[in-house]
């Protein structure tokens, strides 16, 4: 972690919509010291090494606000069933790939064979390459909730646990774990056969207990909330971060408007796009899927983003990525979804990854934008994303990545966190 400067770049700061042409950014010793013009560089930086980058776009390290790096790019029903050694090698790879495609912080949504702690801590030790990771062990949910039927209440893979002082006994345990993030199920999925979204499978007893006990021992919490009343849930007693909230009513949206400074919305609609177009390879052919009501739910769900938008609520991407048919390394796939779905400008889907994002993933507000004293986390991406954001959906585009002020892939070569079979998706 010595110094560099990156200079000659089209800069992205992330701190609002600007692109800095001529641009500049000094790292040294892990930090931000200067980023903007060229010309405002401080004139006694003497001596240290320079990269030009000029045809080349600077920004910010994204960040992936759901991500299930134990996944490892099955169908949903194998996901776990690989033994723990094996799942551990797939997380840790899944942890490459992703740093390699431009996500240098990723928030936890779930770890069903409770791997993300030590996959963490081997990350912040610098034994393997990965993002900064706010970890969770396995998903909170009560009996019949879609956390007990997914695996079928085995709670080597999801904590089931019904009464506030059984949720605040689990929550406990998660904090002895180590955790960073409480995973909480407060509805379900149009899958289930027996808790769909809108049919709440916590009180507000437990939700309240889940929450308090968390933030005592300093950890956050994230919840599955599909419908209106699961949202509503959430943002009374506290959740710091929503999932999906697809189906969103008056109050849902100005509850959240409410509480915009504390709480953030990452609608994952990846996975509805993968069912409908690609469920078939699940056995789940589209018809199937849209009698389920998966068309409706990601109209719904541009409906309620638009409406989150208007009301200056932050939203996330990150899509429920590990899966066969969204594979890790496809993250940035949701930057397309914001920009045609979502009709934001590229811009616009930009701060959701990186100003947005960070400050999701790091309250502390180290991380999401280049400015002096933060943490020297980047990109370099061979082309502009301003006027393509599909461009970093291109691997080979890759051809810097930044954490802590350590260039994870060399200066103009071929990103070598990314496996030969998902270059060029």
């Amino acid at each position: 972690m010595g110094s560099l400067i990156i200079e000659n770049a089209d800069l992205f700061t992330g701190v609002d919509g600007e692109v800095i042409s001529n641009g500049s950014v000094w790292v040294s010793e892990g930090f931000v010291r200067f980023a903007g013009p060229k010309d405002d560089m401080p004139s006694d930086v003497e001596n240290v090494e320079r990269f030009d980058a000029s045809g080349k776009f600077v920004m910010p390290g994204m960040t992936e606000s759901h991500v299930h790096l134990s996944y490892n790019n099955a169908h949903p029903q194998q996901l776990n069933s690989q033994p723990l050694p094996t799942a551990m090698l797939d997380a840790v790879d899944n942890a490459r790939v992703l740093l390699g495609s431009g996500f240098t912080s990723a928030i936890s949504f779930g770890s069903a064979q409770g791997l993300d702690i030590p996959l963490r801590d081997a990350i912040n030790s610098g034994r393997i390459p990965g993002p900064r990771l706010a970890a969770s062990d396995r998903d909170l949910g009560s009996t019949g909730s879609n956390a007990d039927g997914t695996f079928g209440g085995d709670n080597s893979k999801k904590i089931i646990a019904d009464g506030p002082w059984a949720v605040r006994k689990a929550v406990r345990s998660l904090a002895k774990r180590r955790c960073d993030i409480v995973k909480i199920f407060l509805d379900g999925e149009a899958l289930s056969e027996f808790a769909p979204p809108g049919v709440l499978t916590y009180s507000d007893e437990e939700v309240a207990a889940a929450v308090e006990e968390a933030h005592i021992r300093g950890m956050r919490v994230v919840s599955h909330s599909r419908s209106a009343a699961a949202v509503k849930q959430a943002v009374r007693h506290g959740v710091d971060i929503i999932g999906h909230a697809n189906y969103l009513d008056d109050e849902a949206v100005a509850m959240l408007e409410a509480k915009r400074e504390h709480v953030f919305v990452g609608p994952g609609i990846a996975w509805e796009i993968a069912l409908l177009d690609r469920g078939s390879e699940l056995g789940l052919p589209r018809d199937a899927m849209e009698q389920r009501g998966y068309q409706r739910e990601i109209d719904e769900t541009i409906s309620a983003v638009k409406r989150l938008r208007e009301s200056k609520v932050r939203v996330l991407i990150g899509g429920d990525y590990g899966l066969n048919i969204t594979p890790h390394g496809t993250n940035s796939k949701d930057l397309e979804y914001f920009v045609d779905l979502f009709g934001m400008s590229t811009t616009e889907a930009l701060l959701c990854a990186t100003r947005d994002g960070g400050a999701a993933a790091d309250p502390s507000g180290m991380v999401g934008t280049l400015e002096e004293g933060k943490f020297a986390d980047l990109v370099v991406v061979e082309g502009n994303p301003i006027e393509d954001i599909r461009i970093l959906q291109d691997h080979s585009r890759i051809v810097g990545v930044m954490k802590d002020g350590v260039m994870h892939c060399a200066l103009m070569q071929r990103n070598p966190y990314i496996a030969p079979s998902e270059m060029g998706s």
